[in-house]
């Protein structure tokens, strides 16, 4: 162990380069002045203040000074930060998206829109994201470090308000964010901040910070560090408490049963200290959250889908990323998926300025022969220096009997490290984990190490994971250990060896008035080993991105794949599965992508080559029309047309409808309708929410399940009311 922890550090430090110098300080100025939010700017404070300006084009012609300004003013009053933006845009013009709440691909980057990241421990690990666009929608997030760079979680939410106006050409922002929705130390008095501007008009973004394009406009390793003054412990509000009735009336059509339910439900949110939070819910109700978007699954493993509870999610960071992609020991939405939760607890946040504590304790109920559980993280991360990072964890989950533990568990501990360069190029990690199962013994570690290397024209990744047989996770989410045997019925754990190479060529073009950038080569490589050092998989792919001047893509690739099939596979759902043997195919194919800035966007892609033992075409077609600010209509189409020769051919068919009507920026109505032949499901969802109060909900949601050819299945209505009261 040590010898890994030594080579480790070497790789690491040998690759940390001496770091940029820093930007100038700014300054965030402590002020009692009182706003009225109206969007007009016209309180004496703002006339006081000493603009930040100087933004940079990030797209297009990264770099260089933005034409149209943008001037940022901040304060605080010991309650709330208050930000004003005021834009000078060369078009009176607004456009809009949408005006949902939190749909960040459409409300804040297909709009006008201006929007702020606040690393309150200045530490580059994590922060908070808020957006505002023109129509005055909001959008609300936490960022948090991944692998090599940023994710976005926007079902966090908490209350903040901004309001928007148009005076002439400038577009302006009056925003309020309470203190108290942020995670901070009072004597970590150091802000890293940045603020972008979006005009969807002229497909532009503008940063306040130099960012280069190869990274994500919300990488908070570009944040300028601010200075607070007189920041001090917020008490202003300790408790949020969030009572909530959910009705549900649920028909079973083909077992001709029927449920009626009245559900109470509450969720509490104690400020411990202004950087720790505890969060408790009792008997939660999830219904009125968004329906997963169906997909065609043609590989042998299961698919990843993102959390959306939103307990789960407050400081979720410190949960969710334990491990890698496809191997990850805390996947929540493995809890509760079921039996229903009878309470949970979680404690998060920082409880010194480099150190951050996460634990959560779920219990749920028994269900049939389902026995209750109860499921509990510890994770600890300590800040080493600027450029390392180390966390380490522990999960359990263990049956229960009323208050009384069985010998029923499962148990995952681990330690990972983190690297960055000072110069934000390197990346690094390393993961060392190991599981405990009451009846399984050895063979149960979990060993990685990945590198990236990233600059604007060129970036790559080369990494190696080991999953033994018995690393089990049963909160997790490691999908390939488990192999399916069509043949049998049966589940094998397999262990496996993982080594993934990638290197990316892109050529921008600042001068040409027609091509935006060139990926001229993006070739990657994913090789897997069984337990005896065989190759069972490997693949790779060679694509080419040719982005245009208005942002849309052409873009096409070659795939090769060879599979040592040890298990037979079934992916028609015919009985005639796929004999174990070695095959090697082929695919390649191209698409487009339109201008994200037009009314009207259309897109698809088409491919076709071998598959197994036999052929694969795939056609995939989007459109999305907008009505703003009334209606966001989307549709989409896939076929995968699979021929297998003897063993039978099959065409899937998935098809998406999304309706989304504006009543205002707090009142809409989304229809999905889904139809998915792979899964013989024809779904219909239909979601009216109000958020009449900050963050206080009414929903009324119905859903309908029918078979591909349109026989229902099931059916159900739910009305569901929670009011939030802050103490």
């Amino acid at each position: 162990m040590k010898r890994i922890v030594f080579l480790v550090l070497t790789v690491f430090t040998m690759i940390s380069i001496q770091a940029q110098s820093e930007s100038k300080q700014g300054k965030i100025v402590y002020s009692n002045s009182k706003i009225q939010l109206d969007g007009k700017l016209n309180e004496p404070i703002w006339n006081e203040l000493i603009p930040e300006g100087g933004f940079l084009n990030y797209m297009p012609n990264n770099g260089v000074t933005a034409s149209n300004t943008t001037e940022v003013k901040m304060f605080h009053n010991g309650k709330n930060l208050y930000i004003s933006a005021v834009y000078h845009d060369s078009i009176p013009r607004v456009q809009i998206g949408s005006l949902k709440r939190d749909h960040i691909g459409v409300t804040g980057a297909e709009s006008d829109s201006f929007a702020i990241m606040l690393d309150t421990y200045n530490q580059q690990q994590s922060g908070f994201f808020f957006i505002v666009n023109m129509g005055g929608a909001l959008i609300d997030a936490l960022l948090a470090r991944r692998g090599d760079g940023f994710r976005v979680s926007t079902s966090w939410n908490t209350v903040w308000n901004a309001r928007t106006s148009v005076q002439g050409n400038l577009k302006i922002y009056e925003v309020e964010i309470p203190l108290k929705a942020l995670g901070y130390k009072a004597e970590s008095s150091e802000w890293g901040v940045m603020f972008h501007t979006r005009n969807i008009k002229l497909n532009e973004w503008t940063t306040s910070t130099p960012i280069d394009r190869n990274y994500s406009l919300f990488d908070l390793r570009f944040a300028k560090t601010f200075q607070v003054e007189n920041l001090s412990e917020n008490r202003s509000s300790r408790f949020a408490v969030t009572p909530s009735i959910t009705m549900n009336h649920a028909e079973d059509v083909l077992n001709s049963t029927k449920d009626d339910m009245v559900k109470p439900s509450l969720d509490v949110q104690v400020n411990v200290t202004s950087s720790l939070k505890l969060d408790a819910t009792i008997n939660p109700d999830f219904s009125q959250i968004d329906v997963d978007r169906q997909v065609t699954n043609l590989s042998r493993f299961s698919i990843f889908f993102p959390e959306r509870r939103n307990f789960f999610l407050e400081n979720s960071d410190l949960f969710n990323n334990l491990g890698v992609g496809g191997v990850n020991p805390f996947y929540s939405r493995r809890i509760g998926a079921d039996s229903e939760i009878s309470f949970g607890l979680k404690l998060s946040g920082n409880i010194t300025e480099k150190t951050r504590l996460g634990v959560l304790n779920v219990a749920t109920k028994s269900n049939d022969d389902i026995a209750a559980q109860n499921y509990g993280v510890l994770v600890v991360q300590q800040q080493l220096s600027r450029s390392f990072t180390a966390t380490g964890f522990m999960i359990n989950r263990q049956e229960t009997d009323g208050f009384s533990f069985l010998n029923d568990y499962n148990r995952v501990g681990g330690v990972n490290l983190n690297y960055q360069s000072k110069n934000n190029k390197w990346t690094g990690h390393a993961n060392l984990a190991t599981s405990a199962t009451n009846d399984v013994s050895g063979d149960n570690n979990f060993y990685n190490i990945g590198v990236w290397y990233n600059n604007i024209n060129a970036s790559g990744y080369l990494g190696v994971k080991k999953v033994e047989t018995n690393y089990i996770t049963d909160v997790g989410f490691v999908p390939r250990l488990y192999n399916f045997d069509a043949t049998s019925g049966t589940v094998i754990r397999e262990g496996y060896t993982q080594s993934r190479g990638r290197i990316s060529l892109t050529k921008f073009y600042k001068n040409s008035k027609v091509i935006d950038n060139h990926r001229y080569l993006n070739l990657w490589n994913d090789t897997y080993w069984d337990d005896e050092g065989n190759v069972i998989q490997s693949t790779v792919v060679l694509n080419n991105d040719l982005v245009f001047r208005d942002q849309s893509v052409l873009f096409g690739g070659v795939r090769y794949e060879y599979v040592d099939l040890k298990y037979a596979f079934d992916p028609l759902n015919n009985g005639n599965a796929i004999v174990p043997d070695a095959y090697k195919y082929f695919d390649a194919g191209f698409g487009y992508s339109s201008a994200e800035n037009r009314k009207l966007q259309y897109g698809g892609n088409i491919s076709y080559g071998s598959y197994y033992s036999g052929f694969k075409n795939q056609i995939s077609l989007n459109t999305q029309y907008r009505l703003m600010p009334l209606a966001r209509l989307q549709l989409r189409y896939e076929r995968n047309g699979i021929d297998l020769k003897e063993l039978g051919s099959e065409t899937f068919h998935l098809a998406r409808f999304t309706g989304e009507v504006f009543f205002s920026n707090r009142l809409n109505w989304t229809t999905y309708v889904q139809y998915n032949t792979q899964f013989d499901n024809f779904n219909i969802n239909s979601r009216l929410q109000w958020e009449y109060k900050p963050l206080s909900y009414i929903y009324l949601v119905i859903s309908d399940n029918y078979n591909q050819n349109i026989a229902r299945k099931d059916w159900g209505v739910a009305f569901k009311m929670n009011y939030r009261f802050d103490f």
